[in-house]
């Protein structure tokens, strides 16, 4: 069968390396995983720097395959081809020039959700590329100074923050609801700041706690609380479940 995903790759491929807007097609992780797991995608990202076919041709390139959709914006398609799902992301390549430039506004590329855009170029296999753009973008990566961990880490201490004061809030108020939102606020971030403050690219959220827990640098009795924290039999009341988020929130001051 992984042959079988490596030829569906290598026909994609060959179709899109053909249009004269895209620079560089890379594979993701998510394809690297047996087909038979549930979270098994052929996912490309596709990096352009002109114009690409609209979705309509895209699709008859495609040769019209099983349960084609599109995007609002035409940047991502997803069908089925020889019965494996398909995950198609068309990006700009300019949309990143600036991480290559002295003078990089770092706020622009420190969202408080994590690093995985980037994950995804560092760690994306290569299977085509028209020019250098991926590799002098990977060795600017590679090179980026401490201000721009400094800012990521900021961004994703601040969000743990409110979602933490708004999971104290939802849990002694009995807001079921917000209280679930709030706990899911609170551990993406906190999971972003772990891996800001390790300086560590983070990985897709699939099958994150291994790599989360791998870390060189974290909290005091992390692995506990953490394992609290996603419990999903509501053995632990919503207010034992902020006293563990206070712990581990105070614990990352130290780090």
């Amino acid at each position: 069968m992984k042959h079988k995903v490596e030829l569906v790759a290598e026909r994609l491929t060959q179709i899109m390396s053909a249009w004269s807007g895209v620079n560089c097609i890379l594979s993701c992780d998510a394809s690297d995983t047996d087909v038979i797991d549930p979270y098994f995608a052929l996912v490309l990202d596709v990096y352009c720097d002109g114009p690409i076919p609209p979705a309509e041709q895209r699709q008859t390139a495609f040769d019209n395959p099983g349960a084609f959709e599109t995007s609002g914006n035409g940047r991502k398609d997803r069908f089925f081809l020889d019965s494996l799902p398909i995950h198609l992301e068309y990006k700009e390549t300019s949309s990143l020039d600036a991480l290559q430039r002295s003078d990089c506004d770092y706020h622009l590329f420190t969202p408080s959700s994590g690093t995985y855009f980037l994950y995804r170029i560092v760690h994306g296999t290569i299977l085509f590329r028209k020019d250098a753009w991926v590799e002098r973008l990977r060795q600017a990566l590679a090179a980026l100074p401490e201000a721009f961990w400094g800012v990521l880490r900021e961004s994703c201490q601040n969000k743990l923050e409110h979602s933490l004061s708004d999971l104290g809030g939802a849990a002694f108020k009995h807001d079921r609801y917000f209280y679930f939102v709030s706990l899911a606020g609170f551990l993406k971030a906190c999971t972003a700041s772990l891996f800001a403050i390790n300086k560590c690219w983070q990985p897709s959220n699939r099958n994150l706690t291994e790599c989360l827990l791998d870390l060189p640098a974290l909290p005091e009795d992390f692995a506990g609380r953490w394992e609290g924290l996603t419990r999903t039999d509501a053995r632990i009341v919503p207010e034992r479940m902020f006293q563990l988020a206070q712990l581990i929130a105070r614990s990352m001051i130290k780090l």
